[in-house]
């Protein structure tokens, strides 16, 4: 008896072409697999900076503190509180019973204070904190590595999000034009004109932002940065012969727009794509710069440049944001040019 063969996955020549000066950027190139690299670890950070095993194996049985909140009664303690996994009881519990404790590579939360500290916060970097402690006794490494995370998932939430508001909303003023392009124009003139920064600093006077509120005031402002190219080349395409066509047989205004004119505003989309996230990172950095951005105490890399900023005797602070932002915004440029010379009709390889 045969297998059915798989279906084999076709590739249009047009994009072929587009990989292939994807590829022949090697800088967008080999950013987008570094970026990619990053970004994939920085999703499982609590299996890499955490203060709490991820394993634990006491009495024959199997336990995982990084996902269920075990009482330190489970292990023989005294009390009915979570555990403290870094306490010399509580190890001392678990050892003496034969069991053992498998930990991540870095024994620190981005909440985890370090109450052992040889000098006063902020501390040095040293063989327990690979790049210092900030002014409360935080590990340096584990804040970056969940910053890092939460910076991107912000940066990309936002870019889709936007991104589909705006493509909608320019494919609807580009195709039926008219009156609906003028009103959709001056409406947008106005929204553009309110100040994004005191409309924060207002609600962040009434109530604590947190991710999802930063996000939808964001989104609010946000989506027009793709309504004029989209509008552009909804504009240009509308009376074009087969969209004639196609509107003769008697196929819908919304058919048209979704299988024949959003592929050619796609490129565009595309195109614009990485450096919309590039600036929702950098929106969402400068925020916390200012303190007007993620709740106190949440992990973020503008709030560890305002340490450096606030700590100018602990240099390791600032220099490790500023060359963490730095990477992580050269990433997604390089990226980005990629992107553009593989959409770019002119450039052919040789």
């Amino acid at each position: 008896m045969t297998l059915p063969a798989l279906p084999r996955i076709r590739i249009s020549p047009i994009n072929q072409r587009r990989w292939r000066n994807f590829k022949a950027n090697r800088r967008g190139y080999w950013s987008l697999w570094v970026f990619c690299a990053l970004f994939f670890l920085s999703l499982f950070a609590e299996f890499i900076a955490n203060d709490r095993p991820f394993l634990v194996i006491y009495k024959g049985g199997f336990y995982t503190p990084i996902f269920v909140d075990y009482p330190e009664t489970t292990f023989d303690g005294e009390f009915e509180t979570a555990t403290d996994y870094r306490d010399p009881y509580v190890r001392a519990l678990i050892a003496d019973a034969g069991g053992q404790m498998f930990w991540p590579p870095i024994r620190y939360s981005y909440r985890t204070i370090n109450l052992n500290l040889p000098v006063p916060a902020p501390a040095p970097p040293s063989g327990e904190n690979w790049l210092g402690t900030d002014d409360q006794g935080r590990d340096v490494v584990a804040r970056l590595i969940y910053g890092f995370r939460i910076s991107v998932l912000f940066g990309l939430t936002l870019t889709i999000l936007s991104s589909v508001i705006g493509v909608a909303a320019g494919a609807v003023q580009g195709y039926f034009g008219g009156w609906t392009d003028l009103l959709f124009q001056r409406f947008i003139e106005i929204w553009t004109s309110i100040p994004t920064l005191y409309l924060l600093i207002i609600i962040a006077a009434i109530i604590e932002p947190n991710f999802w509120i930063l996000l939808g005031i964001l989104l609010l402002f946000s989506w027009v940065a793709l309504v004029g190219v989209v509008r552009a080349e909804f504009l240009r395409a509308r009376n074009f012969e087969y969209v004639n066509a196609a509107r003769a047989l008697g196929l819908g205004s919304g058919k048209i727009m979704f299988r024949h004119l959003l592929p050619n505003a796609m490129v565009a989309t595309l195109t614009f794509m990485p450096f919309i996230l590039n600036s929702s990172i950098t929106t969402l950095t400068a925020l916390d710069f200012l303190g007007f951005g993620l709740p106190p105490g949440s992990p973020s890399l503008g709030e560890l440049l305002a340490q450096g900023k606030a700590n100018l005797q602990a240099p390791w602070l600032g220099l490790t944001g500023f060359f963490a932002i730095a990477t992580m915004l050269s990433l997604l440029i390089f990226i980005g040019e990629a992107v553009r010379d593989a959409f770019d009709p002119r450039k052919v390889l040789r």
